[in-house]
């Protein structure tokens, strides 16, 4: 009776061995294809069980949850919405995440290691965290400052304090509001639906997402290259530039939105936008030079993330002389996003060094614990400091009696440069109206903010230098709220 006793017990401890085996082989070897497998429903209802961490601006959140009490129990919501969407980006039962809500969605769904209160304590326990917080950069006087004065019309801005690289705003417009598209109903396909097939791409973030021909604006970047190389010794002696100039190697002649720009100096080229001065000192800078100057200012960075990932501005890195004249007046091939011309303004405002843009400040737990900082980096040196601080002068000088005037502010020193970027088959298209620049405040040791504005459908005569009339504004209202 003993032996059949011990059998019994050798053979439950087999199977208790086994099962074991099994458990360890279900919830361990394979818990990760289990999981990612389509038919498992337990990953997406145990996502939605508890609420999402927030997204803040300043001190307030602007994003929110709702507790439906359907098996996909808490949906994301949103407090001005179609605001701060190029922020937030969309967190959608159906549609998944973009922007800050995919590039933080550890922190904000409570799945981050570093939520936990031990190591590989979520891998043990297989648990969430409460969603934690994502503290931003963005300052929301600047950022309703500057969705205002878009009012609807396509185009983006964004703002950068150029010592840190903090991004104090970033809008997009026509902008959408994410919270209509956050769960799975049959309105939210329709609404989805209906923003895609819109002509006005109120889903597509034109501050990061988008690159446009930057057009004048870009002779920053050519006159940093030239007086680097000392192509350009002298910004206030002629340039020995004529007028029409013929694009090298062909018949066509580059025309000027101004006059006076026949062997006219550095400085009054950048005052009022000479086009064939700029043309032929990129030319004279060379193809390499050109290159390395516009990489220095983040052209051609396809790794560039904020931490949301931003479309890569482009400068050919092949072309013909004639192609490299036209691209060093910012046209031909060269693109360039919003948040890439800002960079710009803002390596001139922090005398050639380039800080690393960023757009969360922080991250912590959900009551408050700081989990990751970001800290201040260098991205690298865009100009000799001497180059910037003559281009300071020429960017001073354009706003205050040049083609920017309308973004001069009384006691404030303001550096500008208007573009007006041709597009189209044969350039028939509106042309957009750019406006970079930057603002530093009486007694102020450095300035306060660069922003770049573009407005796609812009107003003006194509005659006229619209980035002055139709972006400047803008940009003026933008710094004015970041001074105060």
């Amino acid at each position: 009776m003993t032996r059949y006793i011990r059998r019994a017990a050798a053979l439950s401890l087999v199977l208790l061995v086994a099962l074991l085996v099994n458990a360890v082989r279900v919830q361990v070897i394979e818990a990760d294809a289990l999981n990612e497998n389509p038919a498992n429903r337990r990953p997406v209802i145990a996502r939605y069980e508890a609420p999402r961490g927030d997204i803040v601006v300043g001190s307030k959140p602007v994003t929110g949850s709702l507790d439906t009490r359907q098996q996909l129990r808490h949906e994301r919501t949103y407090r001005n919405g179609p605001l701060y969407a190029p922020v937030t980006g969309y967190a959608s039962q159906l549609y998944g995440t973009t922007l800050l809500e995919h590039a933080e969605d550890a922190v904000l769904s409570g799945t981050d290691p570093l939520l936990a209160p031990l190591p590989l304590w979520n891998d043990l326990t297989r648990s969430r965290r409460p969603g934690g917080r994502v503290v931003t950069t963005v300052k929301a006087a600047l950022q309703e400052t500057a969705y205002r004065g878009l009012a609807g019309r396509r185009g983006a801005v964004a703002a950068i304090e150029p010592s840190t690289g903090r991004i104090l705003a970033l809008v997009s417009s026509p902008s959408y509001d994410p919270g209509l598209i956050s769960g799975n109903s049959a309105a939210v396909t329709d609404t989805w639906k209906r923003l895609i097939a819109s002509k006005t791409q109120p889903m597509l973030n034109r501050a990061i997402r988008q690159t446009y021909p930057p057009g004048s604006t870009f002779k920053i970047v050519t006159a940093a290259a030239a007086l680097d190389a000392r192509v350009v010794t002298d910004p206030d002696a002629p340039t020995h530039t004529p007028d029409p100039y013929v694009l090298p190697g062909t018949r066509t002649r580059l025309p000027n939105p101004v006059g006076d720009c026949e062997d006219a100096s550095l400085a009054y080229a950048i005052q009022w936008s000479c086009n064939t001065v700029m043309a032929d000192l990129g030319v004279k800078v060379g193809l390499p030079g050109m290159l390395d100057a516009a990489g220095r200012f983040g052209f051609n960075d396809k790794a560039l993330r904020i931490p949301s990932g931003v479309a890569p501005s482009n400068f050919d890195r092949r072309m013909s002389v004639d192609q490299l004249a036209l691209s060093s007046i910012g046209q031909f091939d060269t693109t360039a996003t919003p948040l890439q011309m800002a960079m710009v303004a803002a390596a001139v405002a922090n005398g050639g060094e380039l800080a690393y843009p960023y757009l969360v400040e922080r991250t912590t737990t959900w009551d408050g614990d700081t989990v990751r900082e970001t800290p201040r980096r260098s991205y690298q040196r865009a100009m000799n400091p001497g180059t910037a601080l003559t281009l300071r002068r020429m960017m001073i000088e354009a706003v205050e009696k040049g083609t920017g005037t309308r973004a001069a502010m009384k006691g404030v020193v303001v550096g500008g440069k208007t573009g007006t970027a041709q597009h189209g088959v044969g350039n028939a298209g509106v042309p957009y109206a750019w406006f970079i620049a930057w603002a530093q405040a009486p007694r102020a040791p450095r300035p306060a903010v660069a922003v770049a504005v573009v407005v796609e459908d812009a107003e003006a005569n194509r005659a006229e230098i619209s980035g002055g009339g139709d972006a400047a504004p803008i940009a003026r209202a933008v710094m004015q709220a970041a001074l105060r």
